[in-house]
């Protein structure tokens, strides 16, 4: 039986802490001499609905049950949505609510799809605000109220597991709560060296702190409506690259890396070095279908099949170059990586490689046994046999997967958005990548899609971000059964 007065207890206390992050974009526009009313607005009735429901809710008594935690994540991740959107639906830039609830959904699930034709046009304030969500949603904003919230108990792994379902069950630390703290150091420090880095490229403070956020979040909002080739500058370029890369590595393995100085665990990791594969293999067919076909000297092709390759894969969705005009063979193997992903417990979306290598050993299984009827075969990931519930648990997230790809792609069409634009705003969306194909490639935007193809594209964000099972679960009747 579900707690209704412990789940509002805990979404109040939710509430005042995303209260607490509006600060310091509020900060910022009246540093800059901004309007605030947009983000004051904003955080006056989040604050407001945090106490309501803190004073109408009741504390937990005892642990968060599994049923308590798959709904505190998925209301946790509506209420983000929703109360982040108030900043941007009170500013003069956003013509509607659903247009500022699909940018803030698209900022908390690091999406990086936009209904903006411009964003230089928009106050700083609100500039942080919008990229300040991909940093929150980046690491998981469950996992934040897991790492301050130490009322949650014993039930914040079931909290953890609910927000990231692909996530290993072992942890760095005894207490989940250690846990969070230490993925959060990490990706803090990633952060931080992130923004030094550019500012030692010469971006300014601002700049540099915005897409620092937007990297490591794995978000793709920027600064500047080319994304980061407004920047023109290489060295940008190659930075960005390389943490974008980071991003796309699960942070456990790193804190293992740079903490405990486990190399072994690092690089012994399958789904590490399957990921670091599918980066340098993309890249090189890109890049040499760059040199054959469009006419690129050897390092511009090498950079921009670099940067494209690694946005997409890792879910980013920053932009260096319009590559719907590049050969079909190029866009085909970015549209193959908007499947795939990065690595399990990163900030990436997608799949997962883990899971993709798993596929392909369920699939080499298939075909020995077809050989071998009599013989027994058991499936290894890492020198561990993968249970067969694990298995059946991956075979039908792929299948609800493209389940919900289906049914959206259906939606969109009936509301008269093109096949092409249809199919992949759809992945783009479920994966929270950000651009796609058609009308919503990385030099078009998303705002001219019907109000009904956009609150789809809000629900295929969620969804994918919560990898699809702790988004859906709440439809099922046996969900609510006692």
């Amino acid at each position: 039986m579900i707690r209704a007065g412990a789940v509002a207890h805990v979404l109040g206390l939710f509430l005042l802490l995303l209260a607490v992050a509006m600060l310091p974009p509020l900060g910022v526009a009246l540093a800059a001499g901004d309007d605030p009313t947009p983000l004051a607005f904003g955080w006056l009735a989040t604050a407001a609905a945090g106490l309501v429901l803190y004073a109408l809710g009741s504390r937990p008594q005892g642990d968060v049950t599994l049923r308590e935690a798959m709904l505190l994540v998925l209301l946790v991740w509506l209420l983000a949505s929703v109360f982040g959107a108030l900043p941007l639906f009170f500013s003069p830039y956003f013509r509607s609510f659903t247009d500022a609830f699909f940018e803030a959904a698209s900022g908390f699930t690091t999406t990086g799809a936009t209904v903006l034709a411009e964003v230089e046009p928009l106050p700083r304030g609100l500039q942080f605000w919008r990229i300040f969500m991909h940093w929150l949603g980046g690491m998981g904003i469950v996992l934040l109220m897991i790492a301050v919230l130490p009322l949650l108990g014993a039930g914040g792994m079931h909290l953890y597991r609910a927000e990231f379902s692909g996530a290993k069950s072992d942890k760095l630390k005894p207490r989940i709560a250690e846990t969070a703290l230490s993925l959060w150091r990490i990706y803090f420090a990633l952060t931080l060296a992130l923004y030094v880095a550019l500012r030692w490229a010469g971006l300014d403070a601002f700049e540099a702190a915005c897409h620092a956020f937007s990297t490591l979040g794995t978000g793709g909002f920027s600064t500047r409506t080319a994304s980061v080739g407004g920047f023109s500058d290489p060295r940008v370029e190659y930075i960005i690259v390389v943490f974008m890369f980071l991003a796309g590595i699960n942070f456990a393995r790193q804190y293992q890396f740079w903490v405990e100085r486990r190399k072994e665990a690092f690089f012994g990791d399958v789904e590490v070095r399957a990921y670091c594969a599918v980066i340098v293999g993309a890249s090189l067919i890109v890049f040499a279908s760059l040199v054959g076909q469009s006419g690129y000297g050897l390092e511009p092709a090498l950079r921009a099949a670099l940067f494209q390759v690694t946005s997409i894969a890792t879910t980013t969705g920053f932009a260096t170059a319009d590559y719907e005009a590049w050969g079909p063979l190029p866009q085909l193997v970015l549209l193959m990586l908007m499947f795939s992903g990065g690595c399990t417990g990163s900030s990436a979306g997608g799949l997962k490689v883990a899971r993709l290598v798993l596929l392909l050993k369920v699939v080499d299984r298939e075909f020995r046994s077809l050989v071998e009827r009599r013989a027994v075969f058991a499936v290894r990931l890492g020198g561990q046999v993968v249970p067969e519930a694990a298995i059946r648990s991956l075979l039908n997230l792929v299948y609800l997967a493209f389940l919900v790809n289906f049914a959206s792609c259906l939606l969109l069409a009936a509301a008269g958005v093109d096949v092409l634009t249809a199919i992949s705003a759809v992945a783009a969306c479920m994966f929270n990548i950000g651009p796609a194909l058609g009308s919503v490639g990385p030099a078009e935007n998303y705002g001219h899609l019907p109000d009904l193809a956009k609150w789809v594209l809000s629900g295929c964000m969620i969804a994918g971000r919560l990898e699809f099972y702790t988004a859906l679960v709440a439809l099922s009747p046996a969900f609510w059964r006692r």
